[in-house]
């Protein structure tokens, strides 16, 4: 599922802080859709839009001058939709020490230029690892599905 991976940096700077000092969470969320979307946009060969945002855990904080290195990967793609699994990590540039600060799942959905949604590529995985991505994904896809559907 090499095509269906994407990772990204970007420098966390002084105006995406919040009160606290540390740097806002919307940011980071932005970041994570940011990165859903290209990651989605590779594996589907078209456009795509968020459904829906799962399990957005914030582990630690994140801080201005970090290097922030976004993970992501199709875990499991449906008829139109894709689960993008991401994984955020910063890293101090003084002490070289990363800390795993996020976590979530996106759902995104393949669409044309008219909006209306379109086929997307099964996403096969290829190593043991993705193999259980794609696996607990399934459980996840069914879990949601539950939820909007009853």
């Amino acid at each position: 599922m090499r095509d269906s991976q994407t990772i990204m940096t970007e420098l966390m700077m002084p105006n995406a802080t919040n009160f606290a000092g540390s740097i806002f969470g919307g940011n980071i969320l932005a970041l994570a859709d940011k990165v859903a979307y290209v990651c989605s946009v590779k594996h589907a060969g078209t456009t795509t839009v968020t459904a829906s945002v799962d399990r957005v855990n914030f582990k630690h904080p994140i801080h201005v001058g970090q290097l922030v290195t976004c993970y992501a990967n199709v875990n499991l793609a449906g008829k139109t939709s894709m689960e993008v699994g991401i994984m955020i990590e910063a890293k101090d540039i003084h002490t070289r020490e990363i800390t795993t600060t996020n976590s979530c799942y996106f759902t995104m959905v393949a669409v044309d230029d008219q909006g209306n949604k379109v086929a997307v590529p099964e996403a096969i995985p290829e190593s043991a690892e993705e193999i259980k991505w794609h696996e607990k994904a399934k459980i996840r896809r069914a879990v949601r599905l539950r939820e909007i559907f009853g």
